[in-house]
């Protein structure tokens, strides 16, 4: 774990750097996760109880469908499909995936009775571990690193869809953080890459990234960078974008989904997933855990775990890492986790309105440190 003190056992682990990424909404990997959320949301939208473990594939002219679904829903798959790839850009054939020339392949079956006995007594849809983090570097009480390269692949996106519209989907963007003593205190590089059309010169490309997207998103925290300590498209080079130069599948965005490698994640991937679905509820649970005890000043930083069985009521274990910043005792930060949520699936599901919660929008820039979902409040 990176930038923290253990006073307990006087140990002072520290980075000098530390850096993440993120992906603007067109890259095929979260082509795959808002798929795959646009199906869960079509489906919990008419049925609250649905069961849904999707998983998307993307690749040249081809998006595929695959995994269960247990719903008395009517839903057009391959239609939410092509809605998502279309609202995504992709609508020029020559790309070699367009929402209107893809093939869409579905293979979906009903979810295993074996599963199904132990969620349908409110139990846990899966086992696993699942994490949950928080600090006091930004606002949302996340790592700085990952918020400033969510906000320059949020704002890649708006350019392209406004100021830029040369910009092609797809992207990426990453940002190393300096640390002094634990504590952020500026920028070192940012590295971003987006296609664009190909009449657009590259130097053109750099300098409009730089002035209305790079460097807004850095100042809304506080931080600027030289141009000097800028790549934009490293190659030199990117004009074909998407699946038919990559392939994507959901899920495959763990990292960027949560905290940029920065605090410990889980097994399992989030997208695609309805809640009883440890593997996203748990987390989502584990994250209002450890943000409320920041937001609270119990401690500076906090990590919460939570790991259940297929079929468990509850967690089977919580365990609660404070890095030797926390200002009480470790009864009092239990108890207060105790008082945040109840970890029982169905505790989870109700406390933070699971089945209401729609899912698509948040499948791109993370799923954490945003101001709308119920697990990122702090009632307290």
């Amino acid at each position: 774990m990176p930038f923290f003190t253990t006073r307990e056992k006087g140990i002072f682990m520290s980075y000098s750097t530390f850096t993440s990424e993120s992906v603007c909404a067109g890259h095929p990997d979260k082509i795959c996760d808002q798929i795959s959320d646009a199906v869960l949301d079509a489906i919990l939208t008419r049925d609250p109880d649905g069961r849904v473990a999707v998983e998307t594939v993307v690749t040249k002219n081809r998006i595929i469908l695959l995994g269960e679904v247990t719903t008395h829903a009517k839903v057009d798959y391959a239609q939410i499909a092509r809605d998502v790839v279309k609202r995504l850009g992709y609508t020029r054939p020559e790309w070699g995936f367009s929402f209107d020339t893809a093939v869409v392949d579905v293979y979906l079956q009903q979810q295993s009775p074996e599963i199904a006995r132990g969620v349908d007594d409110d139990g846990a849809g899966d086992q696993g571990m699942m994490f949950g983090y928080a600090c006091q570097e930004t606002s949302e009480l996340m790592p700085l690193p990952i918020m400033l390269a969510h906000a320059i692949a949020r704002g890649l996106d708006v350019a392209q869809n406004s100021t830029l519209p040369y910009l092609r989907p797809d992207g990426k963007a990453q940002v190393t953080v300096r640390y002094r003593n634990g504590q952020p205190v500026g920028i070192d590089q940012v590295t971003v890459a987006k296609p664009h059309d190909e009449v657009v010169s590259l130097v053109q490309v750099q300098a409009d990234i730089y002035s209305q997207v790079i460097a807004p998103a850095l100042a809304g925290y506080g931080y600027q960078v030289d141009e000097k300590d800028i790549v934009v498209n490293g190659t030199g080079v990117w004009h074909h974008p998407g699946p038919a130069v990559d392939a994507g599948l959901t899920g495959r965005k763990i990292v960027v989904d949560t905290y940029g490698g920065y605090a410990r994640v889980g097994g399992g991937a989030f997208s695609g997933k309805d809640p009883s679905k440890v593997d996203r509820s748990g987390a989502y649970a584990a994250r209002y855990i450890a943000k409320n005890i920041v937001a609270a000043g119990l401690a500076e930083r906090c990590e919460v775990g939570l790991s259940y069985y297929i079929g468990a009521k509850e967690a089977v274990a919580l365990r609660i890492e404070s890095f030797g910043t926390s200002t009480v005792s470790e009864a009092k930060l239990r108890g207060f986790a105790d008082g945040c949520i109840h970890t029982s699936v169905s505790g989870i599901i109700s406390a933070l309105a699971l089945k209401e919660q729609r899912y698509e929008m948040i499948a791109k820039y993370g799923h954490f440190g945003g101001k709308h979902p119920s697990w990122e409040a702090v009632p307290r």
